[in-house]
């Protein structure tokens, strides 16, 4: 992916909270949409490592390899182009989204959720802060690439606005040889 650099700034988050009802049913689950801090690396791994074991959601793949993700998640953690919030139900971790600067100008981010908290408002919640952020950051485009068959999360996205701009044809190879195509979707920022 890209790299670019940004002048340091901090983005504040105000009241960027959502309550929904986890798993389904019970009393009402509350959520915050907050930066990532380094005490939430290991919950971020362990989320992380859940839905590339579902092998559907991301380009990751099982296993992973935890201390090395870790690594990089922390190496990231402190550079003033990337961003990266999480969505935290009373101390768990339910949902990350991570968002590179480049220095041309355009914002790239990725985004998973937790089985249990998909279409619930997590991913809204995580995206609206990442958008916020790369307009601070001066992006004049946010972009991303999504699998074609992750309906859910294509249409998450052209609610904030964002449109098909292209089709990656069997572009990323599966470790089982599959070949999978990949949507290329922007959103020009004003």
């Amino acid at each position: 992916m890209p790299r670019g650099g940004w002048p340091g700034r901090s983005l504040r988050l105000r009241g960027r909270e959502g309550r929904q009802r986890a798993g389904g049913g019970g009393a009402p689950a509350s959520f915050q949409v907050r930066r990532v801090r380094p005490g939430d690396l290991d919950a971020i791994v362990e989320l992380f490592a859940a839905v590339a074991a579902e092998g559907r959601w991301i380009a990751a793949e099982a296993p992973i390899d935890r201390s090395q993700r870790r690594r990089r998640l922390r190496e990231r953690l402190d550079q003033p182009e990337t961003a990266m919030f999480v969505a935290d139900a009373g101390g768990e971790v339910i949902g990350m989204l991570r968002i590179d600067k480049a220095g041309y100008g355009v914002a790239e981010l990725g985004m998973l959720v937790a089985a249990a908290w998909r279409r619930r408002g997590a991913g809204s919640a995580l995206l609206g802060a990442a958008i916020a952020w790369a307009r601070e950051a001066g992006a004049h485009k946010v972009a991303l690439q999504v699998w074609p068959h992750n309906q859910a999360a294509i249409s998450l996205y052209e609610r904030f606005g964002f449109e098909r701009e292209g089709l990656l044809r069997r572009h990323y190879r599966r470790r089982n040889g599959e070949l999978w195509d990949a949507v290329v979707m922007g959103l020009p920022l004003e």
